[in-house]
């Protein structure tokens, strides 16, 4: 199997990042292959599938949850054959249909992996930054 790139894993986090930010659902999932799996500090189970975490993304929406800004910072990138785990710290800001906006401090691991001619996150790994950490400049 063809390794994957340097080069073409920044621009699949950089398209999945930009996408989350916009709360464009349909490029954000796109990103994501349906058997990804998903593991985040805020839920009790890990999501077995792209399908699970869409329907609970969905379910945001419907709250009247929105991403205001996402800024990722101190990115790595691990090259390991076909997969790639991209690493980074992420602040991000949301909103409610209730009103004023929530940050969240996070470290997030993506997995990406070739398939064909695509790379695509087959796991998300989502944990809390601890408070007394600094938060990097965003890349």
């Amino acid at each position: 199997m063809e390794k994957v790139t340097l080069d073409e894993t920044e621009r699949a986090a950089e398209r999945l990042v930009d996408a989350f930010a916009a709360t464009d659902t349909a490029r954000y999932f796109a990103a994501f292959a349906e058997d990804a799996t998903f593991v985040f500090h805020t839920e009790a189970r890990r999501l077995e599938n792209r399908a699970a975490y869409e329907s609970l993304w969905n379910s945001w929406l419907e709250d009247g949850w929105r991403v205001v800004s996402c800024t990722s910072s101190n990115p790595r990138i691990q090259l390991l054959g076909p997969t790639a785990v991209f690493t980074h710290d992420v602040e991000t800001v949301t909103r409610t249909g209730d009103g004023p906006g929530e940050t969240t401090r996070e470290r997030e691991t993506i997995v990406f992996h070739r398939s064909g001619g695509s790379v695509t996150a087959v796991h998300e790994h989502l944990s809390s930054l601890p408070a007394d950490s600094p938060l990097p400049e965003a890349s």
